[in-house]
C-alpha cells in the first residue's frame, strides 16, 4: 500500500524557516552598477561576494517568483566538497587539472562554513560526512575503485563491510560502504533566507516577483527588461541556471531534469536504532540510478533521487514538480531499502529541476564585450559550487586573472545538445543503457562511446 498519496505536494524545507525574508516587485525603472538575475544559491552567493568587493555600488537581485522556490530550495542539501561533481569526474573529464579541482572544491567548503560564520546564517550546516553504498559486486568493486582514487589525492575514506557496515548502516539491500568524513548537509531553504538576509543587511535590494524577459545591450551598459520596468546596469550577472536562459547560446548547453523526493515522518530512536544509521551523516547509493538520503534535524529521512526524468522539449512547466508514477517507485525502493520500518508513512513529496550539462559540470561565459556573466550546468551538485561559480563570474567580470578564471573545466563550453527529436531519442538511449548497466554490471557500446567523448547523463 503507497502511502506518498497522503503526503503534502510542497517542499518540506520551507516549513522549517522562520519569518522567511520576503521583497516587494519591482516598480518602475531602475539603474544600477551590478543586476543579478535570480534569488537562489547562484544569484545571492553572487551579491554577497559582489558586496564585499564593491562596498560602494549599488547592487540589485531580480527573482522571478520567490526566493528559494525554484531548484536552490528543491533539493536534498547535500554540500559537497567539490567544483566537479566528485573526484572521479574529475579525473576522468579533466585529468590535466583535476589535482586543482579537487583543491579548489575542498578549499571551497572550508571557505563556505567560514562565510556562514561570519554572516551569522544558521543552515543547519552540519559537517558529518556522507557514506557512499553498494547493492551489487560490482558496485562494491567501484567502490574500491572510488577509495583508491580518493587516495591519490590524500582524500581519507573508510570501506565498510559485514559488521562494520552494519553499525553505520544496517539494512539487507547494501552489502559494503564507503566513508568521507569530509562532506557536509545543509537545510537548502534556510540557507537561501540566510544568504538574502546577509545580502539585505549589506545594502543588496532584492526584488521578487520580478521575471526578467529580455536582455540587451543599452549603449554602455545592459538592459534587462521585466513587465514592471527596465533596468539599466553597468554589469549583469545571470544566475537563472534550470530557469530558460536568457541567452540563447547557453539553451541547448543545458537540459531540465526533474527529480523527486520523498521525505517520511519523524523517527524514534528506536526506529533509528533499527536500522543502525545512528550518526548525521548523509548516504548516496552507487547506482546509476540513484538514491541520496539523509536525516533532517528531527530525524526525518528524505528519500531523494533514482528517476532522472526528462521531458520532451525541454519542458519545464509547474504541473511537472510532481509525478505519481515516480513517486511510487521511489517509496517501492524505500520500502525494500528500509523493512525495519515497516509501513512508515511520508508527510511531503516534491520535484526540482536540475541544469544538466552534457559533462556533468558547470561552466562559466562572459557576453557584451564582458558586461555579462553566467554560470550553468551544476548538474545536482550546485550546493557548494555555485559560491565558486559566483567568485569565477565576479572575476570575469572584473577582469582578474585568477586561478578559477584559468580552469578549463569552466572556460570551455559544455557539448551542445542536439535539437528534438534527436535529443528526447539519445537521452532515452542512455538511460535504458545505464538501467542496464545497473542491472548486470555491464556497460554498453552507447554509453562507452559518449565516455570517449566526455559525455554523460545524470544528476
Amino acid at each position: 500500500m503507497t502511502k506518498f498519496a497522503a503526503a503534502k505536494s510542497a517542499p518540506y524545507w520551507r516549513e522549517t524557516v522562520t519569518n522567511p525574508v520576503t521583497a516587494a516587485p519591482l516598480d518602475g525603472d531602475i539603474t544600477c552598477d551590478l543586476a543579478i538575475v535570480g534569488g537562489g544559491f547562484s544569484g545571492l552567493w553572487s551579491a554577497l561576494k559582489a558586496r564585499e568587493r564593491m562596498p560602494d555600488a549599488r547592487i540589485v537581485v531580480l527573482e522571478g517568483g520567490q526566493m528559494g522556490n525554484a531548484a536552490s530550495g528543491r533539493n536534498g542539501g547535500f554540500c559537497a566538497p567539490s567544483i566537479s561533481h566528485g573526484v572521479s569526474n574529475a579525473v576522468a573529464r579533466w585529468p590535466g587539472e583535476a589535482e586543482a579541482l579537487v583543491r579548489l572544491g575542498r578549499e571551497n567548503l572550508d571557505e563556505l562554513e567560514a562565510d556562514l560564520d561570519t554572516y551569522a546564517i544558521d543552515a543547519e550546516f552540519e559537517r558529518e560526512g556522507k557514506l557512499n553504498v553498494a547493492a551489487a559486486p560490482w558496485q562494491v568493486a567501484g567502490l574500491r575503485d572510488m577509495q583508491a582514487t580518493y587516495a591519490r589525492f590524500g582524500i581519507k575514506t573508510e570501506l565498510l563491510e559485514g559488521a562494520a557496515l552494519d553499525a553505520r548502516f544496517d539494512t539487507p539491500r547494501y552489502h559494503a560502504g564507503l566513508f568521507e568524513p569530509n562532506y557536509a548537509l545543509v537545510n537548502p531553504a534556510k540557507l537561501v533566507d540566510g544568504l538574502a538576509k546577509a545580502a539585505i543587511a549589506q545594502g543588496v535590494q532584492v526584488f521578487e516577483d520580478t521575471k526578467v524577459t529580455g536582455i540587451a545591450n543599452a549603449q554602455e551598459n545592459v538592459g534587462l527588461t521585466t513587465a514592471a520596468g527596465i533596468i539599466t546596469a553597468a554589469q549583469a550577472i545571470l544566475a537563472t541556471n534550470a530557469a530558460v536562459p536568457l541567452l540563447r547560446r547557453v539553451r541547448p548547453l543545458i537540459i531540465p531534469v526533474f527529480d523527486y523526493t520523498l521525505m517520511s515522518e519523524p523517527l524514534t530512536d528506536t526506529q533509528l536504532k533499527s536500522i543502525g544509521w545512528q550518526g548525521r551523516y548523509g548516504i548516496a547509493d552507487s547506482g546509476n540510478q540513484f538514491h541520496y538520503f539523509r536525516k533532517t534535524a528531527d530525524n526525518r529521512i528524505l528519500w531523494g533521487g533514482y528517476d532522472a526524468v526528462y521531458h520532451y522539449g525541454s519542458g519545464r512547466g509547474e504541473e511537472l514538480h510532481h509525478r505519481d508514477i515516480t513517486y511510487s517507485r521511489i517509496e517501492a525502493n524505500f520500502r525494500d531499502a528500509f523493512p525495519a520500518l515497516g509501513d512508515i508513512g511520508f508527510t511531503h513529496r516534491w520535484g526540482g529541476i536540475i541544469d544538466t550539462s552534457a559533462r556533468l559540470t558547470a561552466f562559466v561565459g562572459t557576453a557584451m564585450g564582458g558586461r555579462v556573466a553566467y554560470a550553468a550546468g551544476f548538474s545536482g551538485q550546485g550546493v557548494a559550487a555555485t559560491r565558486f561559480g559566483a567568485l569565477t563570474m565576479l572575476d570575469r567580470l572584473q577582469e582578474r586573472k585568477t586561478e578559477r578564471t584559468e580552469l578549463k573545466m569552466l572556460r570551455s563550453i559544455a557539448i551542445p545538445f542536439p535539437p528534438e527529436p534527436l535529443r528526447s531519442l539519445g537521452i532515452k538511449w542512455a538511460q535504458r543503457d545505464l538501467a542496464r548497466e545497473d542491472a548486470t554490471g555491464h556497460r554498453s557500446v552507447f554509453l562507452k562511446t559518449l565516455d570517449r567523448f566526455n559525455i554523460g547523463f545524470g544528476s
